[in-house]
């Protein structure tokens, strides 16, 4: 009775987090698009390149990457396995439900990338593969605001500062900017996207129950209302028109 309590209020933070974006999340807005994710790879680099790669081609949560341990990620099989968490506060847990435990596949380069990394990766006792420079859990605030926000300036990820509904110009009268996307989030937004893309447009073209199991949903529900929307559709219409004429001649 417990543990079903416990999970139900782990679906809820879920659904809750997965919703706070009003409406439906849109490309360019809420969701990085292809161009935007290119200039962050060209200029992510140091220490914190093969992070914002993981971030980019495995979908996991800010937590997940800050808990992933060595023990958990198989490069010869090109595959990682979510087994716990770091909250805000540093603290290891298990994932936010029974689903965020899961297995998700590695990309040629991003195996090439990590195995490099786990030479240079500072050593700690939890075996972290994103640790501080301790090898202790990296705090979430650190990588917001000394990573994320950084580079997004640097890759050109930018929209302009304004006021009282005005562009806010510098003494040389150029526009201020800010980091166009200020949660992290949007790379977990665009690898759900990129997994439900077509492959002519440059996606995997997964089925939702694969992208669920992917994305670590609790349930497919939680899938469709939040991505639901970015699902390639057909054009039917030679189809409705053919049975439209065995009913109605």
């Amino acid at each position: 009775m417990v543990r079903e309590l416990r999970a139900n209020r782990r679906r809820g933070k879920e659904r809750r987090a997965e919703r706070r974006q009003r409406g439906r999340l849109k490309v360019g807005v809420d969701i990085p698009d292809a161009a935007e994710i290119k200039a962050i790879i060209d200029v992510a680099d140091g220490r914190w390149r093969p992070f914002i790669l993981a971030a980019i081609f495995t979908g996991l949560r800010i937590s997940e990457l800050r808990g992933l341990r060595w023990k958990d990620v198989d490069l010869k099989k090109r595959e990682l396995h979510v087994n716990q968490r770091a909250d805000r506060y540093q603290h290891i847990d298990a994932p936010k439900s029974e689903a965020g435990h899961r297995t998700v596949p590695l990309t040629p380069k991003l195996v090439s990338v990590l195995t490099e990394w786990k030479l240079a990766c500072p050593k700690g006792e939890a075996g972290l593969v994103f640790p501080d420079g301790k090898g202790k859990v990296e705090w979430h605030t650190n990588i917001i605001n000394r990573v994320w926000i950084p580079l997004q300036i640097a890759a050109g990820v930018t929209e302009p500062v304004m006021r009282n509904g005005r562009i806010v110009r510098d003494e040389n009268g150029k526009p201020v900017v800010k980091a166009k996307y200020t949660g992290f989030h949007a790379l977990r937004h665009f690898y759900a996207s990129w997994c439900i893309n077509r492959e002519a447009d440059g996606g995997l073209e997964l089925p939702p129950k694969v992208v669920q199991e992917r994305l670590g949903h609790s349930s497919i529900t939680i899938t469709l209302d939040v991505y639901g929307h970015l699902f390639p559709r057909g054009d039917d219409s030679a189809k409705l028109a053919q049975a439209e004429a065995r009913l109605w001649s």
